[in-house]
């Protein structure tokens, strides 16, 4: 008898380490890599950035010119790049600020009180949000104006980064060995569905002539907001005036993950978009050795303007 409650024990004993293993597993390891995999095919993919809209009913379509004007806009970063204070800022032009007055068009900054708006990553796959308010309480229409319909048009401005990293093949003796030798061939990579900025690389095209690799990187504009360069003013962008030189321009870097030295155009540092994209051609000297794949990592730097716009009634109070 004694023998067997031995066992029992043993049994039981044994059983209750390998939960608690189990258990640790799971905590350490947060889940299993697959789910890692997709979370961060989630985080870095996708072409939105910051996202703006209005609470419903706030401003109202309709309201007497004694009644506070509120507007309340809800603020969503659903794009991978992390948003600080003064990186982005709102403003609400369209309107007379000699009728609408108490600082309804001040430019806020879209953080608001939290300091910093959360992108994507692996643990939060739907990224950082917050609300902001803008009021005025001193609606005056002019002797005589017993109506007015501003159409308010709200606009975000924010700086914000898309970081790309292809992984593209390269075999600097492309044209010496037979194609059982090689474990990849030099070709187009094509990277559809953002890396989750509204900025990002659609495709890469890989030549090697010899041991000279070239890279054509195609930049795209997929948001259907507006590109401007990332030193361009974004603290009063709904009424500043932009200069035609800071439109479609986006400050690039492209590295190899080995180190190696490239060379790219355009040599400024900038690409220029037409027509929603642009070109980066950048070339290497890669030392004779097998073919094998490798990340290309490319980093975009821009400031980005999107905007959209709602009609308000103000009427006359009824004395």
């Amino acid at each position: 008898m004694m023998k067997r409650a031995w066992k029992n024990s043993l049994v039981v004993l044994l059983v209750l380490c390998s939960l608690l293993l189990v258990s640790c597993n799971k905590v350490a390891g947060g889940g299993t890599p697959t789910d890692t995999a997709s979370a961060l095919k989630v985080a870095y993919s996708g072409t939105a950035g910051v996202e703006t809209t209005l609470m419903a009913n706030f401003p109202p379509a309709l309201l007497y010119d004694n009644n506070e004007l509120i507007a309340i806009l809800d603020v969503k970063n659903r794009g991978s790049h992390d948003i600080e204070l003064g990186d982005c800022f709102i403003q609400v032009t369209g309107f007379d600020p000699n009728i609408i007055r108490g600082g309804f068009d001040v430019s806020i900054p879209c953080t608001g009180l939290e300091g910093t708006l959360e992108g994507k990553n692996v643990y939060n796959t739907q990224g950082g949000a917050t609300q902001l308010e803008l009021h005025s309480t001193d609606i005056r229409l002019p002797e005589g104006i017993f109506e007015y319909n501003p159409m308010l048009n709200f606009v975000t401005c924010y700086n914000y980064h898309t970081i790309a990293s292809p992984s593209i093949c390269i075999d600097p003796l492309y044209n010496q060995v037979v194609n059982m030798q090689k474990t990849c061939t030099p070709k187009s990579v094509s990277l559809g569905g953002g890396q989750g900025g509204p900025v990002g690389v659609s495709y890469v095209n890989v030549q090697m002539m010899g041991s000279r690799a070239t890279f054509e990187i195609n930049v795209q504009n997929m948001g259907g907001g507006k590109v401007m360069s990332p030193t361009s003013d974004i603290r009063d962008c709904g009424k500043s005036s932009i200069q035609r030189t800071d439109l479609d321009k986006v400050m690039y870097k492209v590295e190899m993950s080995s180190g190696m030295p490239l060379s790219c155009k355009p040599t400024d540092g900038y690409v220029r978009l037409t027509g929603n994209s642009g070109k980066i051609i950048c070339s290497a000297t890669i030392p004779d050795t097998a073919a094998y794949e490798t990340p290309l990592k490319i980093d975009l730097d821009y400031n980005y303007m999107t905007s959209f716009t709602k009609t308000i009634k103000i009427v006359k109070t009824p004395n």
